[in-house]
């Protein structure tokens, strides 16, 4: 089975893995965004008792904050030195209730259907050729009842300005090249994707950042970050 990952996207984040936890680096969006994330997961899905699968879930961040909230939570992704960042950081911690695993989610979900309350995969989508078929392996591993969250880049003029101009040229908030513009996705699309696999849009939030408080904030504006939420049925 040809496995749905891009090699030069792995090894750019490879690269900066032991920058990973550092709020300071180039990491530091991820750090700012994660309560907002964080929160907004857990207040449509109530994390207490669920099991809970991370798609891509690079060093860890948000894996390792729900599983303050969750009874367990399992991070995955195909780059092995970020998910050693994450495991240490883990250990460091002292949070028990959770564990990593390389291997692909199309993977896994051959492995374990319906195995999980809640799945998040965040800021992935954009960095794999098919982000389809992860929408469809999301699915296969959410019990029925269960909820999806993804997060990705929209796809136009906007987006291209803010995200990839102003963020990574301008502001300097990310690395020059962490994103491509061609791989950002329509929330229209996102919205096929998920239908086709059985999924239900439940909400959507768009995610601001403001360059003079240099913070962000949930609204309904969806054209340049947003985030999905989905029910599976019952």
């Amino acid at each position: 089975m040809t496995v749905n990952v891009d090699a030069q996207e792995l090894a750019k984040f490879s690269d900066l893995a032991h920058r990973w936890w550092d709020p300071e680096s180039e990491f530091r969006p991820l750090h700012q965004i994660n309560p907002l994330r964080l929160d907004w997961i857990d207040g449509l899905a109530p994390l207490r008792g669920k099991a809970v699968l991370d798609v891509g879930c690079g060093g860890g961040i948000l894996a390792e904050s729900m599983a303050l909230r969750a009874r367990h939570v399992t991070g995955i992704d195909l780059a092995a030195k970020p998910l050693g960042v994450a495991r240490l950081h883990a250990l460091e911690a002292g949070v028990e209730n959770l564990d990593y695993r390389e291997i692909a989610a199309e993977a896994i979900a051959a492995e374990r259907p319906g195995a999980f309350d809640v799945v998040t995969c965040m800021e992935m989508l954009e960095h794999v050729p098919d982000p389809s078929s992860v929408v469809r392996a999301c699915s296969e591993l959410v019990a029925p009842g269960g909820w999806v969250f993804f997060s990705t880049l929209n796809r136009n003029p906007k987006s291209f300005l803010f995200a990839i101009v102003g963020a990574e040229y301008v502001l300097r908030l990310l690395p020059r090249g962490t994103h491509e513009y061609e791989r950002f996705i329509r929330p229209s699309e996102l919205a096929r994707w998920c239908r086709d696999a059985g999924l239900e849009i439940a909400a959507t939030r768009g995610m601001e950042y403001n360059p003079f408080t240099r913070r962000y904030g949930l609204s309904g504006n969806t054209s340049v970050n947003y985030l999905v939420a989905c029910r599976k049925a019952a």
